[in-house]
């Protein structure tokens, strides 16, 4: 190879490397943009649901054909109770029970009359988790043909809870009842740093549901 073509050579090698670099360079912006987008996307999602849990509030004298509590703790179980002794409801689904404890412990960690467990309170032991709280209370919701129903959970808890439950019965009017057992202002994060992680993992929960409907939407 003459000097000549030895130069057009190396020319065309720079030319290339240059172009190669060029469109990496381009790439790596666009990547950066991408992750930076969904990182405030994120952030602002989170901050947005953080607002809306810490913010929600039970209902003052709700009234309801059923109440169900979706279990987690006894706070939720015993504030349900209440609701149906006061009569918010007619009658409670308590969805998600340990199949080891009865509806006579419940009972009487509630301190409620025998009278009102045997004929207005039904224990479901088949959910395992959110989703399974929500298709238990669909079949019992539809199996007595109630319209309205009060849900018992705790605040953070709250928003996923109702999108389950209004992804499998479109149909039933379903009024929240917030339990605030765990205290969400910005002094008890700092206390309890903990608090950011459970929040966040909620926040999480709640995203991996909502795709399943929007795959939905897509597929």
């Amino acid at each position: 190879m003459d000097d000549a073509s030895l130069k057009h050579a190396r020319m065309g090698f720079v030319v290339v490397a240059s172009g190669t670099a060029r469109l990496i360079g381009i790439l790596s912006n666009i990547i950066i943009m991408v992750l930076a987008t969904i990182a405030i996307a994120a952030v602002g999602g989170f901050y947005l649901f953080y607002k809306d849990v810490s913010g929600l509030t039970p209902p003052a004298n709700p009234r309801a054909d059923a109440i169900i509590v979706l279990t987690g703790g006894y706070q939720r179980i015993d504030q349900a109770v209440n609701l149906l002794a006061s009569g918010a409801g007619r009658r409670l689904l308590i969805s998600g029970v340990n199949p080891a404890t009865t509806m006579a412990q419940i009972r009487n960690f509630t301190k409620s009359p025998p009278d009102l467990f045997d004929c207005c309170v039904d224990i479901g032991y088949q959910a395992l988790d959110t989703s399974g709280n929500a298709q238990e209370a669909a079949d019992w919701i539809a199996a007595r043909n109630f319209k309205t129903v009060i849900v018992v959970t705790n605040n953070y808890h709250m928003p996923r809870s109702l999108l389950e439950l209004k992804r499998i019965d479109k149909q039933t009017v379903f009024i929240a009842y917030p339990v605030g057992n765990t205290r969400l202002g910005l002094s008890d994060i700092v206390a309890n740093p903990y608090l950011i992680l459970t929040l966040g993992s909620e926040y999480l929960k709640m995203l991996f549901a909502a795709s399943r409907d929007w795959l939905t939407i897509f597929s």
